[in-house]
């Protein structure tokens, strides 16, 4: 399950990393497709994204994980960042 606030987020670094239309950011929910089918997130596009993401959510996504699975879908991506999320909450609890 994916946390609202992560989707709503994702959208808001999407339009903006993106420089995406109103219409189109609009429009973006958990099972619109992304690379492949947002014309602006192109290869050259993914590392601006990436960092943008990184920085939004205070994560650090490892260059393993970048796949074609996690960009297939804008709930795949928001997927794998509230996992992050998690992860990282209980590391921070765990070292605490």
């Amino acid at each position: 399950m994916i946390a609202h606030d992560t989707l709503s987020q994702l959208v808001s670094v999407l339009t903006e990393s993106l420089g995406l239309a109103p219409d189109v950011a609009a429009g973006l929910r958990a099972d619109s497709g992304l690379f492949g089918q947002l014309p602006e997130l192109d290869s050259m596009a993914v590392a601006t994204l990436l960092t943008a993401i990184e920085d939004h959510f205070g994560i650090l996504i490892d260059d393993e994980d970048v796949t074609a699975d996690l960009f297939e879908t804008v709930g795949a991506l928001a997927a794998h960042i509230d996992r992050l999320r998690t992860k990282q909450a209980r590391s921070h609890r765990a070292t605490a």
